[in-house]
């Protein structure tokens, strides 16, 4: 299944989903030519989504980062193939609505570009962090005039996000794209207006580059943005995008590719401009592996210079599982599910433009789960 497939299966996991006790109703405006969804995940049983057949067979449900939902989705399917009588059934309504629904036991695991720090532990139950992929935040743009791929630097595209460089002819802009044509046209800033891992990251990189940023905005799953025209999920940005000469907004790098948006090179540390790859993202994995090791939570934007092919706006997707499950057989097929995206689901991950988890992530992994209670 290709990852239009996987978006457009949205539209039918989308109208199931109503039909579901969390009455998530999910707006989309993905602008592909509507297909036939290849399949749906569940459907409507009796006004419920919670409900476990007997013996090795259970209903899970999940939900949360539209990040990570083209790569899950291609989980979903290989793994309920083998799985005869497991259905799982994902709502990508943003890392904050995922959160939320784990919170209050409307699902059985949630997905976060965002991990938890400890005053927000305390909050939820008993659960592990466990990081299952890796991939670029890219930044997208809707300058049909410009042939060659946009350069920003940080400081760049953090002006562009505080407002104070307002037009693609800014002698900014200008100078991270010598001799581009650039066009005398106002700059149309989007951004995620719900609670988004992909913000966490997004917002988490500017403050990193900006100390205006940092002192002014900050970062988090939403924050206040100084300017610009709100989208809901990523796929609400790309529409919005794509609609809106001169805009610029972000997004998981296959929302831009299924949308033939282009995407910026990002200048890193070491001066280079780089574009949104899993290579990129692997490196800078790799250049904060020493603090991974200790802490799984920290963040990987803007490698230092001695990653030269880091791609700065770079970020790991964690599963949220709960260490004790409402249910004896729920616990073994969330646990089966979580082994089998850490290990063998790994490689369609790459397809789809994430990174793999490292050896030692794959390890540290491994430790987490163990720590949920209940199945194999």
């Amino acid at each position: 299944m290709t990852a239009l497939e996987f978006l457009i299966t949205r539209n039918s996991t989308a109208s199931v989903a109503t039909c579901s006790r969390t009455k998530v109703h999910m707006k989309l405006r993905l602008f592909f030519v509507p297909l036939l969804a290849a399949f749906v995940l569940v459907g409507c049983n009796s006004g419920t989504t919670a409900s476990v057949a007997t013996g090795n067979s259970a209903q899970l449900t999940a939900a949360g980062s539209s990040f990570v939902y083209p790569i899950m989705m291609r989980w979903v399917q290989a793994y309920q193939q083998n799985h005869q009588g497991l259905e799982i059934n994902y709502q990508s309504i943003g890392s904050g609505g995922g959160i939320e629904q784990l919170k209050t036991g409307l699902v059985d695991f949630a997905a976060s570009d965002a991990a938890l720090d400890d005053e927000k532990l305390k909050e939820m139950p008993a659960l592990v962090q466990i990081p299952e992929s890796a991939g670029p935040v890219c930044i997208t743009y809707n300058l049909g005039q410009i042939k060659e791929p946009l350069k920003l630097s940080g400081k760049t595209l953090s002006g562009i996000y505080l407002g104070t460089i307002k037009n693609w002819q800014d002698t900014a802009v200008k100078n991270d794209n010598p001799g581009v044509n650039l066009p005398n046209q106002g700059i149309v800033v989007v951004y995620r207006t719900d609670g988004s891992g992909t913000t966490n990251i997004f917002s988490t990189y500017l403050a990193a580059v900006s100390p205006k940023w940092k002192s002014q905005v900050g970062q988090g799953l939403s924050v206040s943005w100084p300017i610009g025209i709100g989208g809901k999920g990523s796929e609400g940005v790309t529409g919005v995008v794509k609609q809106s000469p001169g805009a610029i907004g972000y997004v998981e790098l296959t929302y831009a590719e299924e949308n033939n948006l282009p995407v910026v090179q990002i200048q890193n540390a070491a001066g280079k401009y780089i574009s949104p790859t899993a290579a990129g993202t692997s490196a800078a994995i790799d250049a904060f592996s020493g603090e991974l090791s200790k802490d799984v939570r920290t963040p990987i934007v803007n490698a230092p210079a001695t990653a030269p092919d880091a791609y700065p706006i770079s970020g790991l997707t964690f599963l949220l599982v709960p260490k004790q499950a409402k249910e004896a057989n729920k616990a073994g097929a969330v646990k089966g599910f979580v082994q089998y995206i850490i290990t063998g689901g790994q490689g369609p991950a790459e397809q789809l433009h994430y990174a793999k988890i490292p050896a030692s992530l794959q390890q540290i992994d491994q430790q987490l789960l163990q720590q949920v209670q209940g199945g194999s």
